[in-house]
């Protein structure tokens, strides 16, 4: 299994390069999974269904499933948020794992950057940055430094190919 990871302020376009990367992928061939992490509270489940009521009760997991598809809810009651590399451990064994947020840890990364944000580069202060996918002219982005237009998503999936590095 190989990891990349997508790194980038709100609002650069992570969500919607990762949604049209993954069909191009797959039409490559590769299985692809995503690990998206969240900043705030979320929640999968709604009030009143019997999974929700069994979570309210106190249970630690929460196993939903029917032919179409299986969903495993996991209480932390005030633990510590999991490593990214316990996340990891708990897919299944695919190609390929696309890696929203989690910019703070140590594992490949595309930065997706759009110069209207008007927020500065992640990189070079992000080491782990191997490419940057953005709107910028190939002109404004360090030559060194491997670049697609984010507007390219088959350039990007090239990258993501080339970069992407196998998980331990």
């Amino acid at each position: 299994m190989r990891v990349i990871g997508f790194a980038g302020w709100s609002g650069a376009g992570k969500t919607t390069l990762i949604v049209k990367l993954i069909p191009v992928l797959r039409a490559r061939g590769f299985t692809v999974s995503t690990i998206k992490h969240a900043h705030h509270n979320f929640d999968i489940d709604k009030p009143g269904k019997d999974s929700y009521e069994h979570r309210a009760a106190g249970a630690t997991e929460v196993l939903v499933a029917s032919d179409q598809r299986f969903a495993l809810m996991h209480e932390l009651r005030g633990a510590p948020e999991p490593p990214l590399t316990e996340l990891l451990s708990k897919l299944a064994q695919v190609d390929l794992v696309l890696i929203e947020g989690f910019k703070r840890d140590a594992h490949p990364k595309l930065e997706v950057h759009r110069a209207a944000n008007g927020k500065p580069l992640l990189y070079p202060d992000d080491t782990q940055i191997k490419a940057l996918v953005s709107d910028l002219a190939d002109t404004d982005v360090p030559e060194h430094l491997a670049h697609a237009s984010i507007d390219d998503v088959e350039a990007v999936a090239t990258l993501v190919l080339r970069l992407a590095a196998v998980w331990r």
